[in-house]
């Protein structure tokens, strides 16, 4: 054996130890998921957006001192409105498109090259956002829990990313078994969080943050300078909470990895993720509005702090730190799932480099799973790890595919009669 054919052996033996056995192209069709299963790895991204939707509301509003607080519930209540609309969108577009309807699909095929392109271009700019604020917050979580952890924020998102691609090169089944876990889990702890907090505050057990305390935080908060509760600081707060909208599109996108009916199945699930999503980003709301609860920036979440009232210092606080940081740092699977075939189907077209229309070993599209991690790690280090300075980026992206996606779909039915 030749000392370059031994190095090639060692390392095809690391690949496969690191990322499993190659399937047959004929085991694709295994890798279907059931509904459960779905729910799971394609919804943690929205699911797990609670984590830090209102937080960044709370954040916006602060700035304009306590008063201004109150407008956390009607801006979630819009923002549920907005959720409610797109969801009823993506689902005709998931009956529409049985193969896969995402806004790059949509825009191409019913408004033209460019939108298509436009809308493609937000969606990737968006799963790679995905990635990196999921990744931040679950650390934000665990870093609130454990503050001696925070000086090591980076390199702890790092070590994340770097682990969910590694499991998502081993493929769809793999990621499904170990998402699913952590996301009931998540959405368990957290509506037993909200029903608790409600019945707390009926008896008046949960009485509203010391105005002291509050006013210290509302400081810091602020920077030192107060502004005016106007009309931009409200839009700014509501774009800020529309992160709770991002990924409802994954299901549209990802529809033949449902087991048959496909369309069919998708919309259930959908339908279930949006009503689920919905309760328990309103009830935080809720909660942190009657609380009178204050959110400053790399300080312990908005999520942990009612669960330290709630819960107090106990057993179901740790569980809730601990959901919230696995549901998070998996939720980037859902972009792990849908933005190598967004690249895919660009590469198809001839808009982005033909390898990344090519599956690996394992049945998945792994040059875009490395391209995806690659600029999640980028953006992690040049915005420190801070969900509050990832976030505005999203807003962009959200609206540009959610609207050209829709305007598609209303030439997609002109054409149908």
């Amino acid at each position: 054996m030749t000392p370059g054919s031994a190095g090639s052996t060692g390392r095809s033996g690391l690949r496969r130890w690191l990322i499993g056995e190659p399937l047959p192209t004929s085991a694709h069709a295994e890798e279907r998921l059931s509904n459960g299963e779905a729910l799971a790895i394609l919804s943690s991204d929205a699911l797990s957006s609670v984590a830090y939707a209102t937080q960044e509301i709370v954040l916006v509003l602060s700035l304009a001192g306590a008063a201004a607080l109150g407008a956390t519930v009607p801006i979630t209540g819009l923002i549920v409105a907005l959720m409610l609309v797109v969801a009823i969108s993506y689902r005709q577009t998931i009956k529409a498109y049985p193969h896969g309807g995402g806004s790059y699909r949509v825009s191409h095929d019913n408004l033209g090259v460019v939108p298509g392109l436009v809308a493609g271009a937000s969606l990737a700019i968006d799963y790679v956002l995905t990635v990196s604020v999921s990744v931040a917050a679950g650390i934000a979580a665990i870093t609130s829990y454990m503050p001696a952890l925070a000086t090591e924020r980076i390199p702890l998102c790092l070590l994340a990313v770097g682990v969910l691609m590694l499991v998502n090169l081993r493929g769809v089944r793999s990621s499904a078994g170990l998402l699913s876990l952590p996301t009931f889990l998540f959405m368990g702890t957290v509506v037993t969080l909200v029903v608790m907090g409600l019945v707390k505050l009926r008896l008046g057990l949960l009485p509203p943050l010391d105005a002291a305390a509050q006013a210290r935080q509302l400081a810091e908060a602020q920077g030192g300078e107060l502004a005016a509760l106007g009309p931009v600081l409200l839009m700014r707060a509501f774009s800020s909470g529309c992160a709770a909208l991002t990924g409802i599109e994954a299901i549209s996108d990802s529809v033949m990895v449902f087991r048959p009916v496909e369309w069919r199945n998708a919309r259930r699930v959908l339908t279930g993720m949006v009503i689920v999503l919905a309760v328990m980003f309103s009830g935080i709301s809720v909660l942190a509005s009657q609380m009178g609860l204050v959110y400053v920036e790399n300080g312990p979440t908005l999520l942990y702090q009612l669960g330290e009232r709630i819960f107090a210092n106990g057993l179901l606080l740790s569980v809730l730190q601990l959901s919230t940081l696995l549901i998070l740092l998996l939720a980037a699977n859902t972009a792990y799932a849908d933005f190598p075939r967004l690249a895919a189907f660009l590469a198809q077209d001839g808009y982005m480099p033909r390898q990344l229309a090519s599956l690996g070993d394992r049945l998945v599209f792994s040059n875009g799973i490395a391209l995806l991690s690659g600029f999640a790690t980028v953006l992690l280090v040049l915005f420190d790890g801070s969900v509050t300075r990832l976030i505005p980026l999203y807003a962009v992206g959200v609206f540009t595919s959610f609207t050209l996606s829709q305007a598609g779909m209303v030439v997609h039915w002109w054409k149908q009669q």
